[in-house]
């Protein structure tokens, strides 16, 4: 079986230097979801159930639990600096920099408190290695990875921002609960992914 060729003339050419921060806003017809990281587009392959499954647990008690300064989203993208912008799954940032008519299309990284990557098969790579490396040089104070554990279940790897060297450490790693008391008192009880 032989495949067809895909027609190279409708994806977009880099810029010679690559894309900023700012084209992901101008360039037409884009696919969902479409990352900035170092200059290049990075297109996302469909997602699995589990990912999604853990990325509603997350936000559907993010934003029970969150104070009201703060604000929990999923899948907006954050502007790093001029030659990043990836989208985590889920983020807290400041309430201040969502506007009342809610027409941002990624936020800047000083109002981004926490930033939260659910691990995909195609994106081991950047969520375990680059995408924390990029968002601890960028001063988000906190980071966690999510791994798919047993079955469905989800184990969050929790990081926190060391200023000094301006990289994440370790702070646990959360199976059946996630109980936390920064970046506020957050308990979610992980096992009730059973039930979505």
């Amino acid at each position: 079986m032989t495949a067809e060729p895909l027609p190279t003339s409708s994806w977009p050419v880099p810029p010679p230097d690559g894309y900023t921060a700012d084209d992901l806003d101008r360039i037409p017809d884009l696919p969902p979801h479409t990352e900035l990281i170092d200059g290049s587009l990075v297109f996302v392959s469909p997602q699995k159930y589990f990912h999604s499954m853990a990325v509603d647990l997350l936000v559907m008690n993010l934003r029970q639990q969150v104070p009201e300064e703060l604000r929990a989203c999923r899948e907006m993208s954050v502007v790093l600096n001029g030659r990043n912008r990836p989208e985590p799954d889920v983020m807290i940032l400041r309430a201040e920099a969502v506007t009342e008519e809610a027409e941002e299309t990624g936020f800047r990284a000083e109002d981004v408190v926490l930033a939260a990557e659910v691990v995909s098969p195609d994106s081991e790579e950047r969520d375990r290695k680059r995408k924390p490396q990029l968002y601890a040089e960028a001063g988000i104070p906190h980071f966690w990875r999510i791994e798919k554990g047993t079955g469905r279940r989800p184990v969050v790897y929790v990081f926190e921002l060391e200023p000094a060297t301006r990289g994440y450490v370790p702070t646990g790693i959360h199976h059946d609960r996630l109980k936390l008391t920064v970046p506020f008192d957050i308990d979610i009880d992980l096992t009730a992914i059973d039930r979505l």
